[in-house]
């Protein structure tokens, strides 16, 4: 059976033009290794982030979830590994909402773990000469959100789907101060990372 990789990601926000992650997203193809690559735009929003990511696994019915957003000032591509139950936003989301500490879910456990194999995606960058390394924190925004969000339900309705979230660095049209990494690398590694995945799954 052929599988499908659901790969999201966040459109601008912050006063941003482009994000990176949405920008990459849209440009994979829509096959890799005989899999299916199917694409999800994300609004930068408290909850709603998660009602469309939720949505669209219920459409697509995938085998794995890669969720993909910017973190200005990185120099590589992190894999995350944890994602914590907690909202506190340094500023406003993109409908204005700024929770300060406050539970994702309210009954649900402190922390969820990547289920995608993150050391070996780190790993199969490297090699492939991508910047790439672990990420112990994937902040308390929207990203720490979606992806606590996509594990919590993975975890609850569908523990067979496996889950997990990326960081990228700005485009170099976005800083000329902060580090930033070329288009081409980072969809070289978004590429590389599916790979990855896909061999995870067999």
């Amino acid at each position: 059976m052929t599988k499908k990789i659901l790969v999201t990601g966040f459109n601008p926000f912050g006063g941003e033009s482009i994000n990176p992650a949405l920008e990459a997203v849209k440009q994979l193809p829509d096959e890799i290794d005989e899999a299916q690559i199917t694409k999800c735009e994300i609004p930068t929003v408290f909850n709603k982030s998660i009602d469309v990511l939720l949505s669209a696994i219920g459409k697509e019915s995938p085998d794995a979830v890669l969720c993909i957003g910017q973190a200005g000032g990185r120099p590589n591509i992190t894999v995350e590994r944890i994602a914590i139950n907690c909202d506190d936003a340094r500023i406003k989301d993109n409908e204005g909402n700024q929770p300060i500490d406050c539970k994702i879910v309210e009954d649900g456990p402190s922390a969820y773990f990547s289920t995608l194999p993150i050391k070996t995606m780190v790993q199969d960058m490297v090699t492939a000469g991508i910047p790439a390394a672990v990420s112990d924190t994937a902040g308390t925004f929207v990203c720490n959100h979606l992806m606590y969000g996509v594990l919590h339900h993975a975890a609850t309705k569908q523990p067979h789907l496996k889950a997990g979230f990326v960081h990228i660095p700005y485009l170099p049209q976005q800083t000329v101060e902060r580090p930033s990494m070329s288009a081409d690398t980072i969809m070289a590694g978004l590429k590389c990372m599916i790979k990855t995945i896909l061999q995870s799954l067999c």
